[in-house]
């Protein structure tokens, strides 16, 4: 399971970019799981001012590298950091 921490002040509906980026819908707070082709099984959750991410590799592994990239932008809006400052994040742990 992995810790984003949300940046200072960025207030992101987490919910309603999951569903504009995946397609899922769900409570954010109570835990959100959906799938995503060439990510796997995602379970997410909201607590405070991070967000909780457990990921369960698919399978089988996709060629389209595109979703990582979507992946990047969606974790860019909820949280408020570049993928640097994400990095950076985990480097403090």
């Amino acid at each position: 399971m992995r810790e984003y921490k949300i940046k200072k002040g960025h207030n992101p509906d987490i919910g309603a970019l999951i569903n504009k980026f995946f397609g899922a819908k769900g409570n954010i707070t109570t835990g959100i799981k959906f799938e995503v082709e060439g990510i796997g099984k995602i379970d997410m959750k909201q607590e405070k001012n991070f967000l909780l991410v457990d990921i369960e590799p698919p399978k089988t592994v996709c060629g389209d590298y595109s979703i990582i990239k979507k992946w990047n932008e969606f974790l860019f809006e909820a949280t408020g950091m570049t993928t640097k400052e994400r990095k950076k994040e985990f480097g403090k742990r």
